[in-house]
């Protein structure tokens, strides 16, 4: 039984293998003889992967295409390898124009983990952030991968037994962290206000890829005692900047 699954893959591969190469499509009848398989397997084969939507088929014709769910599984690995490479010289940019801390982060479930950081400073205390993870609802990063989620889908991320106290403004129920992020929507960054860790502060903004979904997001944080000067709206206009920016690089156009 193991065998017949692990055939069933194979040919399962040879067949996205085929239909890559034919941007056009192809009949059942061709992938059949390409992939030398009897119409009736090659059909079994053709209606899992079209329940995945790994492969589509036209509502006018025969032809079997690829997918939006293997063109979705690429581009997430894409997007992964190229994220950081993009973002590097926007980072650069913008811990310079500041003199700040600069992080790039991702979403894991109801946290926030980062996978870059910029500073002023070239040493090996760059690294060690990387991979940490931070909860969502009391970071900037992590507020700004939830701005496109409405009121139910952020409620059922983030229950109300799940807030802690982190420092004198963190939320401390759901309801109003939505409230927060109805703003942070409205004006297009997020701002953690000594909710993450007493006396710091930080402004994020997200990053979209070509479809216009939130892939990333970039922040600025700074330390209230040490730079007074910096006013979180004022921040926001270098870190929606930056985030733009990057933003275009994935292949995100719209409203740019």
């Amino acid at each position: 039984m193991a065998d017949m699954k692990v055939q069933s893959l194979d040919r399962a591969f040879d067949i996205l293998e085929i239909l890559a190469r034919e941007p056009t499509g192809l009949t059942l009848v061709e992938i059949a003889a390409e992939s030398d398989l009897p119409r009736s397997t090659t059909f079994r084969l053709l209606s899992v992967l079209l329940q995945r939507d790994y492969v589509r088929k036209g509502p006018y014709d025969n032809f079997y295409r690829l997918g939006p769910g293997f063109i979705e599984l690429s581009s997430n690995y894409l997007n992964s390898l190229e994220l950081k490479t993009e973002s590097a010289p926007f980072m650069r940019e913008l811990a310079s124009s500041l003199g700040t801390i600069v992080f790039l982060a991702r979403r894991q479930g109801n946290m926030m983990v980062y996978i870059d950081k910029e500073d002023q400073f070239t040493s090996l205390r760059k690294y060690a952030i990387i991979g940490e993870q931070r909860p969502i609802y009391c970071t900037s990063l992590g507020k700004a991968l939830i701005l496109d989620m409405d009121d139910d889908e952020i409620r059922n991320l983030i229950p109300d037994t799940f807030l802690t106290k982190f420092g004198p403004n963190t939320h401390i129920d759901v309801e109003s962290l939505i409230k927060d992020i109805h703003i942070c929507k409205a004006r297009g960054w997020t701002h953690d206000n000594e909710e993450a860790e007493p006396g710091v502060n930080c402004v994020a903004a997200p990053i979209r890829d070509y479809r216009g979904q939130i892939i990333a997001s970039i922040s600025t944080s700074w330390l209230l005692e040490i730079r007074p000067e910096l006013e979180a709206e004022k921040v926001a206009l270098f870190v929606v900047r930056a985030a733009n920016e990057i933003s275009r690089t994935m292949g995100f156009y719209e409203n740019l």
